[in-house]
């Protein structure tokens, strides 16, 4: 591959996650500044409505009939004035409206990963070797970010996030005109059953296949409590530049993502998706364990999970579908996947972790401390519950499935 070409699509990532990055961990304080905390989990179940979204305009219109380069412009540059114009909707009290351009943006936003994937991988040669060195890039522009709006800017409990966040979405937008041409695949018509993965869901019959999907939606309910309400705790509990502090959850999951190949080499699927589900499940007894007193190195250190959370579970998972699959049913079956655990998995866990929060976190200062104690309780109880029966019923793949996987790891 061209270095020309190895630079822009590092930088296609670098910028695609920044946007993401900047707002996306700042948002819950935010809202809770101005008064609109029992309307946090919406800002957290916008993504799954793009995700939702996104496999129809992948599937049936934008890779068929448009240049992926100039779609993903488009979208950058809508998303990104969306972005833009919803402080201003927050600042003038109307949540409805702020939480409709949260929306509009990540209607905007959540195909764009699936196109920048898309690009990346038409212009490469060896995907297994650049594929992942140009892809944590983004990981890194989501770190740069979180680093910039909180550590250096301070700017946690304000709409300027998000309107970093817009501009960098508009400048995304117009870098993706320099980006390769890419042209719109020559397929025929696709239809609703291929989009949503059914008919890879129909050849993959195996039990051991079902337990995973099932397994799979379901913690990503508990998950969601996360994503959506961790920085509100870490916040409350006085630890400064919050945002800053979740960038450590990224930093680990460069460094164990590095380590996955290895842990292929030495353990089946099945156990590596396991401590996935038990690093959840940890992060959720150490949050629970340090509410009380606000012990920080507890706080930390569920945080630091991310890396092992994120990496022995979605990747490890990714991998094993792709593994198990045929060349005519993987792209579906991948698609399923993120349908039912970015998709509807997460936006179900927004709205019950949102309900949760509203009816336990009802106290500020010193009398919020059991109730949050209360509230990561319940998610590390569920999580625990799914480990558990994922365990019984999930059989092993053969050894060379994880044998496979090292070399794409």
């Amino acid at each position: 591959m061209k270095k020309s070409i190895y630079l822009q699509l590092s930088g296609m990532m670098f910028l695609e996650f920044f946007v993401w990055g900047a707002w996306y961990v700042t948002v819950g304080n935010y809202m809770s500044r101005i008064g609109m905390s029992d309307v946090i989990y919406w800002a957290y179940a916008v993504g799954p409505i793009g995700a939702i979204i996104s496999p129809f305009f992948l599937g049936m219109v934008a890779d068929r009939f448009f240049a992926t380069e100039k779609v993903l412009a488009a979208l950058h540059l809508i998303g990104g004035v969306a972005m833009f114009l919803a402080p201003l909707a927050a600042e003038s009290g109307v949540a409805g409206l702020f939480i409709f351009f949260l929306l509009l943006h990540m209607v905007c936003y959540m195909p764009t990963i699936g196109l920048a994937n898309a690009l990346a991988f038409h212009h490469m040669t060896e995907q297994e070797k650049y594929f992942p060195i140009i892809r944590v890039f983004g990981t890194i522009g989501w770190i740069v970010a979180g680093i910039f709006v909180s550590a250096v800017l301070g700017a946690d409990e304000t709409g300027l996030p998000l309107r970093i966040a817009g501009v960098a979405g508009v400048i995304m937008g117009v870098y993706s005109y320099t980006l390769p041409h890419t042209p719109p695949s020559p397929k025929e018509k696709v239809t609703v059953r291929e989009v949503l993965g059914l008919d890879a869901l129909a050849q993959l019959k195996s039990p051991s296949f079902l337990v995973f999907i099932v397994s799979s939606f379901l913690i990503c309910i508990p998950l969601s409590t996360y994503y959506a309400y961790a920085p509100v705790f870490v916040n409350a509990n006085g630890i400064l530049n919050p945002a800053f502090k979740m960038t450590f959850g990224q930093m680990s999951e460069v460094l164990f993502i590095v380590l996955l190949p290895f842990f292929f080499r030495i353990m089946r699927i099945k156990w590596i998706l396991l401590v996935g589900m038990l690093a959840w499940v940890l992060r959720y007894v150490l949050f629970a364990l340090a509410a009380p007193t606000g012990i920080m190195w507890m706080i930390m250190g569920g945080i630091i999970l991310h890396g092992v959370c994120y990496d022995f579970f979605f990747v490890a998972g990714q991998i094993y579908v792709d593994k198990i699959s045929t060349r005519e049913i993987r792209g579906q079956a991948q698609g399923f996947l993120v349908l039912m655990t970015y998709g509807v998995g997460m936006f179900i866990g927004a709205q019950a972790s949102g309900w949760l929060h509203n009816g336990i976190v009802t106290s500020t200062g010193a009398g919020a401390a059991a109730q949050w104690q209360t509230f990561w309780s319940i998610p590390a109880a569920l999580a625990a519950i799914i480990m558990i029966v994922f365990g019984l019923f999930f059989k092993n793949t053969p050894k060379s499935v994880s044998d496979k996987a090292t070399q794409t790891a």
